[in-house]
């Protein structure tokens, strides 16, 4: 269970607050305005952010001031973060050590995450030598390779067309449901929780709201759910 108790942040006069709960294995998607604050709020439960008050904790222990390497959690950016100069597998297999000094076994590993998400056979190819959506596929591949309970991506399909991008949200899904992983994922498209996310955390006026059932939020919006969508 994640747990984010009393948390908040600043910059300047902008502050974004949460206090909420999210259960183990919950897919959940982060909506609200540009600039609200979702992207933050990943940063802040990955590590990549500093809290000005508060604790990020999972499962009871708490994670606050911990550095992203050493939290149970991996993430996608919404560039993928891939290095161009090396391979698709290299590119995984960064997922188990920085240095890639990876046993025969390790690249067994590595080439069948690719092959999980659909890119058998495409180890050697550089990031330049695949389409958007392969190159999402890696990402995906080095995130499933890291076995982390929990799984954040922040606008990681923005670039994708809706085919590709509504393709790529059943493989996370799919993924999540196999690894009983917990999932935030960041977008500005209201489709996506719609597709795959059981819950819906709201981000506006500086605050992250509890998660509500997604089917809820949208039967039934509060005013700042409603502006979002422009009702």
């Amino acid at each position: 269970m994640l747990r984010l108790e009393g948390l908040r942040a600043r910059w300047g006069d902008w502050t974004l607050s949460a206090d909420l709960v999210i259960g183990t294995g919950d897919k959940v998607a982060l909506i609200g305005p540009s600039g609200a604050g979702k992207s933050t709020l990943l940063g802040l439960i990955a590590g990549h952010e500093n809290p000005e008050a508060g604790r990020v904790l999972w499962d009871g222990a708490d994670l606050t001031g911990r550095p992203p390497a050493e939290r149970p959690m991996s993430m996608i950016f919404q560039d993928n973060n891939l290095f161009p100069h090396m391979s698709a597998a290299q590119n995984v297999g960064l997922g188990l050590r920085p240095d890639l000094k990876l046993g025969r076994d390790q690249w067994r590993a590595v080439e069948a995450a690719l092959d999980r998400v659909g890119l058998g056979g495409f180890g050697k190819r550089k990031p330049g030598q695949l389409s958007g959506g392969q190159v999402a596929r890696v990402a995906l591949a080095r995130v499933l390779l890291q076995h982390k309970p929990v799984v954040l991506l922040d606008e990681a399909f923005g670039a994708l067309g809706p085919a590709l991008r509504a393709e790529m949200l059943d493989l996370v899904a799919s993924l999540a449901e196999e690894t009983g992983a917990t999932l935030l994922i960041v977008s500005h498209e209201p489709g996506d929780a719609r597709r795959i996310a059981d819950s819906v955390v709201l981000v506006a006026d500086g605050v992250a709201h509890p998660p509500v059932a997604t089917a809820e939020i949208f039967d039934n919006p509060p005013p700042a759910f409603t502006a979002y969508l422009g009702g």
